[in-house]
C-alpha cells in the first residue's frame, strides 16, 4: 500500500510524542537515582555521625577508666606504703630485744638509713648496730626469695659505700608479716636472720645452731 503524506506526518507526530515519554521517563528517573544519591548520601552522614560520637564516647569512657585505674594503683600504693610503715615499727622495737637475747648488745638502731658514694646509692630499712657490729634489716609485708637475693646483694654494696662500717662485723637480716617456711629456710641458709609475726609479737626463727654470715 502506497504510503502518503498524511501517513509520514502521523508517523513523524508519533515519534515526537513517543521521544518526548522516553525524555519524561529519563527525567523521572534521574530524578529518582539523584534523590536516592541524596538519600545515601544523608544516610552515610548520619552513620558517619553516629561512629564519631560513639569514637568520642569510647575514648572519654577510656580516658576515664585510666584515671580510675591510677587513682587505684596510688591507692593501693599508698596503702603498701602504709602496711609497710606499720611491718617496720612492729620490727624495730622488737629487734633491740631479739637481738640482745642474741648476743647482739645493741646501742643503735637506725631507720631509712641511705647511703650515698658518688652516683651510688643504696638504703637499708632498719641497721642494728653494737659498737663492733652490725645487722642491716630488710623488711617486708611478706617476705619473698626476691626480696632475699636483693637484701644479699644490698649487704654487699653496704659493705663497699660505707667505709665507717668497714671495720665492723656486718650481718644480714629479713622480716616480714608474712614469711614463707621456704623463703625462710632460704634465707636461713644464706646466713640471715629470719625475723617474722608470731601472734601478737615478732620472734626470730632461726634455731640455736644458726651461725649468721659475716661480710
Amino acid at each position: 500500500m502506497a504510503t502518503t503524506a498524511d501517513d509520514v506526518w502521523r508517523l513523524l507526530g508519533e515519534l515526537a510524542v513517543a521521544q518526548k515519554e522516553t525524555e519524561r521517563r529519563f527525567q523521572e528517573t534521574e530524578q529518582l537515582l539523584k534523590e536516592q544519591s541524596q538519600e545515601a548520601e544523608r544516610r552515610f552522614q548520619e552513620a558517619e555521625r553516629r561512629f564519631q560520637e560513639t569514637e568520642q564516647v569510647l575514648k572519654d569512657q577510656a580516658r576515664k577508666t585510666d584515671r580510675q585505674i591510677q587513682q587505684v594503683n596510688q591507692q593501693i600504693g599508698n596503702l603498701g606504703n602504709r602496711l609497710g610503715e606499720f611491718v617496720e615499727w612492729q620490727v624495730r622495737p622488737a629487734a633491740v630485744r631479739l637481738f640482745r637475747e642474741r648476743g647482739i648488745a645493741v646501742r643503735q638502731l637506725a631507720s631509712d638509713v641511705t647511703i650515698e658514694a658518688g652516683e651510688d646509692s643504696l638504703e637499708i630499712d632498719l641497721l642494728v648496730v653494737n659498737g663492733d657490729e652490725a645487722v642491716a634489716v630488710e623488711v617486708k609485708s611478706k617476705l619473698s626469695h626476691t626480696d632475699v637475693n636483693e637484701h644479699l646483694e644490698r649487704i654487699a654494696k653496704f659493705r663497699r659505700l660505707s667505709p665507717q662500717h668497714r671495720s665492723m662485723k656486718l650481718m644480714g637480716a629479713v622480716a616480714g608479716m608474712v614469711v614463707p617456711p621456704e623463703v625462710a629456710r632460704y634465707a636461713y641458709h644464706q646466713g640471715l636472720f629470719v625475723l617474722a609475726q608470731s601472734g601478737d609479737s615478732m620472734v626470730i626463727l632461726n634455731d640455736d645452731k644458726f651461725k649468721p654470715k659475716a661480710w
